[in-house]
């Protein structure tokens, strides 16, 4: 497993993408209500930009870093929201 050691998703994200790992690899769990049990998961290969407070999709949907409660790569958890 890779070592990750950022605390907040922004940083996770650039972490992995300046290290030279698959942003791909990423599963990212964030809260979107209207959706069984107000949860969407998106893949890392869907990210578009990686912002300031939010990262941008390739739909172009906006998700706020506050958001998202629990990030896996390659299958482990790598950060999760306290």
């Amino acid at each position: 497993m890779h070592q990750i050691h950022s605390n907040n998703p922004r940083d996770v994200f650039n972490e992995i993408k300046w290290k030279g790992f698959d942003l791909a690899q990423c599963k990212i769990y964030y809260i979107h209500r209207g959706a069984p049990g107000d949860t969407m998961i998106i893949q890392g290969s869907h990210i578009r930009t990686i912002g300031r407070s939010f990262f941008e999709t390739i739909q172009g949907t906006a998700i706020p870093y506050h958001r998202i409660f629990r990030i896996e790569f390659e299958g482990s958890m790598i950060y999760e929201k306290r």
